[in-house]
């Protein structure tokens, strides 16, 4: 009876132990990403988008603390990394990974993002088929050290494989040495642009096969920011790689900008004489990862990682900063009229006040093939999977509703605004030459929020007025929201103009400068 108490005890303290990592790293960002994201934010010029962008990530890190919440509404995919002493029971810790899994989801600090890939059925508590990930080693130390990463989709999609010799864009070709791994690490940059929440961390993997690059690009995410890496040849390419990403101009959400890359992470391994591949892991400023030590015995935390004591807050006293702002500042409240649009430009700062409806990849293949819930005829359609929680009234509360990346919707959404008459659409990232048109014809609008901003935009979520398309699950739902001073930039007009494809051009320009060989 004792020992089967002392082992229920163990595993309870084991279930608690992996609640608490995965709520810390959903809400809590490490002090080395922390002062990654202030050194930028330094160092940004005053009265940009970049710095407005910036000086939001840093209010929605403080908002995350205060309130315990998701710094960003898309928590990812759960990757648990495990090391354990010979001998431990690995079953019970996937068990109690599970368990910890189901009531963080429930509690809302982590997003329901379980999707059966034949049905698009959502489990509703992250569990599901390999899902979570959970990988084990074993070693000769006497504790368990388990690692955790909540990578979003938006930087998740934006990972990239080459295989050398390759010709890259701006590059040219790429060979099977230091400089072609130069090159790829360069243009994976390049080619994330603002879809992956930039400024970003990149871990990149050299060598293994396709499937093995990868793990070893995703394992460099868990190294410190500040150390260095132990092969000289990697700690030059890691420091080149920093510096010369940013002098791309691609900035903070793709906005342009002195910050496009906060950390690059470069790890080696062998490969088969046929097969040169080069693995990018890109993460976005959210840089969600955490890691403890455990008692082998009891189960309890007995070391939090990356230095995980007082947390470093962020000063958001920005007066004088927010008094070199130049842009225009313009208020809009829904329905919008065409002439409103029509006076919009890239750059402008729109506030919105008053009704907006959510609509991700499932709403918008739905409006496709069939008629609106509701009427939408001069409405906003905003591109977000918030975190949602019902309350004991029957009511629901957005616990997280940043933006997600737009791009997905481009083969849908100038059709649906033509269709239903919408006039305005809110992502990340922007968007491409077809929406780009329809908003030309049509006369619409693409608002720019920011990125991972979770925190920040849901405090500007005064109400849930409705929802409609409950059984595409809850990220995929159509949620109508009363909103207060919504704030997100112009960066598509209705007259052809687009930031995104202005900044896509010159930092292309800027990658040829890179083309001379620097390594030999």
């Amino acid at each position: 009876m004792y020992i089967e108490q002392v082992e229920k005890t163990m595993i309870e303290t084991l279930e608690k132990s992996m609640y608490d990592l995965v709520c810390e790293t959903s809400t809590n960002l490490p002090k080395d990403v922390r002062r990654a994201v202030k050194a930028a934010r330094e160092q940004e010029d005053a009265g940009t988008r970049a710095a407005m962008s910036l000086d939001t990530i840093a209010k929605n890190i403080n908002m995350a603390d205060d309130k315990l919440s998701p710094i960003c509404q898309d928590t990812g995919l759960p990757t648990f990394k495990i090391k354990t002493p010979i001998g431990v029971n690995q079953l019970e810790i996937k068990a109690a990974i599970k368990r910890a899994i189901v009531k963080a989801t429930k509690d809302g600090k982590l997003r329901p993002n379980s999707v059966d890939s034949l049905t698009g059925d959502n489990s509703g508590d992250n569990l599901g088929e390999g899902l979570p990930v959970v990988k084990f080693d074993q070693w000769e130390n006497d504790h368990i050290e388990v690692k955790l990463i909540l990578k979003g989709g938006g930087c998740e999609n934006k990972n990239i494989q080459y295989s050398l010799p390759t010709e890259l864009e701006g590059l040219g070709r790429a060979g099977r040495d230091l400089d072609g791994i130069r090159k790829c690490i360069l243009h994976s940059v390049y080619q994330a642009q603002g879809h992956g929440c930039s400024a970003g961390f990149i871990g990149v993997g050299i060598g293994g096969d396709r499937a093995s690059g990868y793990d070893l690009a995703k394992e460099q995410l868990f190294r410190d920011l500040d150390d260095v890496n132990p092969n000289p040849d990697l700690a030059k390419l890691e420091e080149y790689i920093l510096e010369s990403a940013n002098k791309l101009g691609i900035g903070t959400m793709g906005f342009g900008g002195e910050a496009t890359l906060l950390g690059c992470k470069v790890g080696v391994m062998h490969r088969i004489p046929a097969s040169f591949y080069v693995s990018v892991a890109y993460n976005c400023w959210a840089y969600r990862r955490m890691a403890v030590d455990l008692n082998a015995e009891t189960g309890e935390i007995t070391k939090w990682h990356y230095d995980n004591g007082e947390k470093l807050k962020f000063d958001e006293d920005n007066e004088q900063e927010e008094g070199k702002q130049t842009s225009r500042t313009v208020e809009l409240t829904a329905p919008i009229t065409e002439e409103q649009i029509r006076d919009l430009r890239v750059g402008d700062v729109v506030k919105i006040s008053g009704r907006m409806y959510t609509g991700r990849d499932a709403i918008h293949k739905h409006l496709s093939e069939n008629d609106s819930p509701v009427d939408l005829n001069g409405q906003i359609i905003y591109h977000c999977g918030p975190v949602v929680l019902k309350n004991e009234d029957g009511g629901y509360e957005i616990k997280a509703a940043g933006p997600t990346t737009s791009i997905r919707e481009e083969p849908y959404q100038g059709d649906i605004m033509k269709k239903f008459g919408i006039r305005a659409v809110i992502g990340k990232g922007g968007m491409g030459p077809k929406t780009l048109a329809a908003l030309e014809e049509h006369g619409g609008v693409y608002l720019n929020a920011i990125g991972g901003a979770a925190q920040y935009y849901a405090d500007c979520i005064k109400a849930v007025e409705g929802v409609d398309l409950l059984q595409f699950g809850i990220p995929e739902a159509m949620w109508h929201l009363r909103v207060e001073d919504f704030t997100a930039v112009v960066t598509m007009d209705s007259h052809g103009n687009s930031l995104h494809a202005d900044v896509d051009k010159s930092s292309l320009e800027k990658l040829a400068q890179f083309k001379e060989k620097v390594f030999s």
